[in-house]
């Protein structure tokens, strides 16, 4: 099955839509459950808590082609991403609007700018700009080590990638806040928003 961007790039990775991949595993104790299904069930932990609305935003899709082998199964083959996506959760904490994207590397020293768009960096730049607050979580998986990286350094590096084309994991550590995983919720990222608001208060 092969899906689109509007501009007619090939987009090769699109979960839950053909199959149900298996989840992957780490060294977080995770029992089987992946990144972003460990930061979906962290989400439904704040909502069920009145803590805070952040959901996964969804990716429209335009189906394009579908076959019916069977009378009573439908298969799609063909589909496209009527819009390019920006990033993966947004919503409300304490008054604040929240954005941020999720990624996952098992690089050990460092963080590829592979990895991010340049449509995302636009987007986080807007968000910025509107005084909300924006950032990545950021996972090395080999390490079983999570970060969340505010965007306004992402940005900055991610602008002067000319020089590198990642981020150090050490450069990581200072600018970023570690998250360690815990069992309820999975990822913890509230409390390391409110370490970066505490740090930065004017």
């Amino acid at each position: 099955m092969s899906f689109r961007y509007p501009n007619g790039t090939l987009y090769h990775s699109v979960p839950n839509l053909k199959k149900k991949q298996t989840p992957k595993k780490s060294g977080f104790g995770k029992r089987g459950m992946s990144f972003e299904e460990e930061i979906n069930q962290s989400n439904e932990y704040y909502l069920a808590r009145g803590l805070a609305v952040i959901h996964k935003k969804p990716t429209p899709v335009q189906i394009v082609k579908v076959d019916y082998p069977q009378r009573s199964m439908a298969k799609i083959t063909e589909a496209y991403f009527k819009t390019a996506s920006t990033t993966d959760y947004n919503g409300v904490y304490q008054g604040k609007y929240i954005d941020f994207e999720a990624k996952e590397t098992k690089n050990k020293t460092s963080f590829p700018f592979k990895n991010f768009h340049a449509h995302q960096i636009t987007h986080m730049e807007q968000v910025l700009a509107q005084n909300g607050f924006c950032f990545v979580l950021l996972s090395f998986s080999s390490l079983s080590r999570i970060f969340l990286y505010p965007a306004e350094y992402l940005i900055h590096r991610y602008r002067k990638q000319e020089e590198r084309k990642s981020i150090k994991l050490v450069d990581i550590e200072n600018e970023g806040i570690e998250i360690i995983p815990a069992i309820s919720p999975r990822i913890p990222y509230l409390q390391a928003i409110d370490e970066y608001f505490k740090n930065h208060e004017k």
